[in-house]
């Protein structure tokens, strides 16, 4: 399913960790609560929640680890193709199942590497009210723990500079949960599997959502701003 050389190493997605810490802090004011939740080591999938483009790359500068994202091919283009394979970035063709996606994506986890994904699969509202298949299949294929993680205040106001972007130097919440395992611990991904997987991790990754709002007096919907 793929090659363990097309596998990124953790070298590219550690300098796209510092280019986001500089980016990130010098555009915006993210605060960060409970990265202490995230395992300092081992296998890890972040479950993040997705409504604005800039979630990706703010994960990527206020995770403590290197993250490998799983991003939609349409986003390598030019020299965002070079330059996001560089920092460790994964391409995957949503249109199908993508075998060397897939295969890459578990070769981050069987390295004990952190793989990032929207579970919601494109972005939206960032509820985490419809989620695909992606998130349950990589958690019952590993057995890696998933860590939820809430960014909130992207996309709650368009930018006067850059309407495309938020307001510079503008807060953005990022809220890491509790690491959670799903399924029987047996490995198994038949469709009745995945289904229960799916429920409760839709179950625990709304409630996070829930619980981050509250904590950071954030509005119950992302709604009123264009995401860009």
């Amino acid at each position: 399913m793929t090659d363990s050389d097309s596998v990124p190493g953790e070298r590219g997605a550690a300098v796209g960790r510092r280019i986001g810490i500089g980016l990130m802090y010098g555009m915006w004011k993210p605060r960060v609560l409970g990265a202490w939740r995230m395992p300092p080591s081992g296998p890890v999938i972040l479950a993040v929640n997705h409504s604005h483009n800039i979630d990706g790359p703010m994960l990527m500068g206020t995770a403590p680890r290197p993250v490998h994202f799983l991003i939609k091919q349409e986003a390598f283009i030019g020299p965002l193709d070079p330059f996001l394979r560089g920092i460790g970035q994964l391409k995957v063709d949503r249109s199908s199942a993508d075998r060397m996606a897939i295969g890459n994506a578990l070769g981050v986890l069987k390295r004990g590497g952190v793989l990032g994904i929207f579970p919601e699969g494109t972005r939206g509202e960032g509820d985490f009210a419809s989620l695909r298949a992606g998130l349950a299949y990589f958690a019952l294929r590993s057995g890696a723990p998933v860590v939820p993680v809430a960014v909130l205040g992207s996309a709650e106001r368009a930018g006067r500079a850059i309407r495309a972007l938020p307001p510079l130097r503008s807060r953005i919440d990022v809220v890491f949960g509790d690491p959670f395992s799903v399924g029987d611990g047996s490995g198994r991904r038949t469709r009745k599997a995945l289904d229960e997987a799916t429920t409760q991790l839709q179950e625990r990754l709304t409630g996070h959502l829930t619980e981050a709002r509250r904590l950071t007096g954030r509005p119950t919907t992302g709604a009123g701003a264009e995401s860009g």
